[in-house]
């Protein structure tokens, strides 16, 4: 479903205040709507003026200007009651340039929520990637960002880590359904591999509803109702179910072709261009638990998610149809 289709009424003018930042993200997108949804206020660091259709109705506040600067930092956190951290890298030619935004900005960030919010509830949206930071150079600077925050605000944080994150409007998911449409489908992971989903509304619920408990301190992993994670196999026959393709072939791809191809983004890399897809992301890629255990999932009282791999699956395929990024 697009997220102009929702209606809003604007929250009242003494309802509690969520500053945000990585709004006009994937994720970020969703999050403003739940906010919305849940009656909060929202105050949101935008690099330009907002053209997302939904937020005419939202009225969000906006702030001007990015993680880099520090006088549009204190002028989101300013008397908020929750800070919810979402901006992050996911692609950089550099170690150095990960760990700049993802964990001096995000260190930043933390200390000016200390200072002009004390008693504001601090979220950082990180990732599941964070919980091996010898993967990748994106990991590491996660889970240095999340080491940052509990550092600066202890008990006043907490870091939420979700996996694969899907669902209307992602364009690094969308692989999986382009790749079911395929006569063979390619398993990219090895027949052991376990990777936790969430859709990205229940996501952006789960954020919610984390932002107005009480924090303590804690690192919680998301996930949907199934959060030992899917097979290769099982992932891909969902997506091609959902595209219409309920007995799909599946072959393994041949490592030499996974490997030429990240090697093509590492070359990207020495020459300074940010690439998605190279040998560490192969590794995050290729790395056979990302299952999620029962002492590190976040099931706050009030939440549970709403779609399984199937409906959530369908939903995603349903908008890029509709947005002409799949074939009907």
């Amino acid at each position: 479903m697009n997220l102009s289709q929702h209606p809003f009424d604007t929250p009242a003018a003494n309802a509690p205040l969520a500053a945000v930042t990585g709004a006009t993200g994937f994720i970020g997108r969703h999050l403003v709507a739940a906010l919305a949804q849940a009656g909060w206020r929202t105050r949101l660091l935008l690099r330009r003026e907002p053209d997302e259709p939904q937020w005419r109705t939202l009225r969000p506040q906006v702030v001007a200007g990015s993680l880099g600067d520090e006088a549009a930092l204190a002028r989101l956190v300013d008397g908020a009651d929750a800070v919810i951290h979402v901006a992050g890298l996911i692609k950089a030619a550099r170690r150095a340039e990960f760990f700049k935004v993802n964990c001096d900005a995000t260190a930043t960030l933390a200390r000016t929520a200390q200072r002009l919010a004390p008693d504001a509830h601090f979220v950082m949206v990180s990732s599941l990637a964070a919980r091996e930071p010898l993967l990748s150079d994106y990991a590491a600077s996660k889970r240095a960002g999340e080491a940052a925050v509990l550092d600066v605000l202890g008990p006043r944080a907490t870091v939420l880590r979700p996996p694969a994150v899907y669902g209307p409007g992602d364009r690094e998911t969308l692989i999986f359904f382009q790749l079911a449409r395929w006569r063979r489908v390619p398993l990219l992971g090895g027949p052991d591999t376990h990777a936790a989903l969430i859709h990205v509304n229940d996501l952006s619920k789960l954020i919610v509803r984390l932002a107005a408990d009480c924090p303590r301190g804690e690192v919680l992993t998301a996930a949907d109702g199934r959060p030992e994670g899917y097979r290769w196999d099982e992932l891909l026959g969902a997506a091609a179910r959902a595209v219409g393709r309920p007995e799909p072939r599946f072959v393994r791809a041949p490592q030499s072709l996974l490997k030429g191809v990240a090697l093509v983004g590492d070359l990207a890399r020495a020459l300074g261009s940010a690439s998605m897809l190279n040998s560490q992301k192969l590794r995050e890629l290729r790395h056979a638990d990302w299952a999620v255990s029962a002492e590190e999932l976040a099931r706050p009282s009030g939440w549970e998610p709403r779609h399984d791999i199937d409906s959530g699956f369908a939903d995603a395929v349903s908008w890029y149809r509709s947005a002409g990024w799949l074939p009907r």
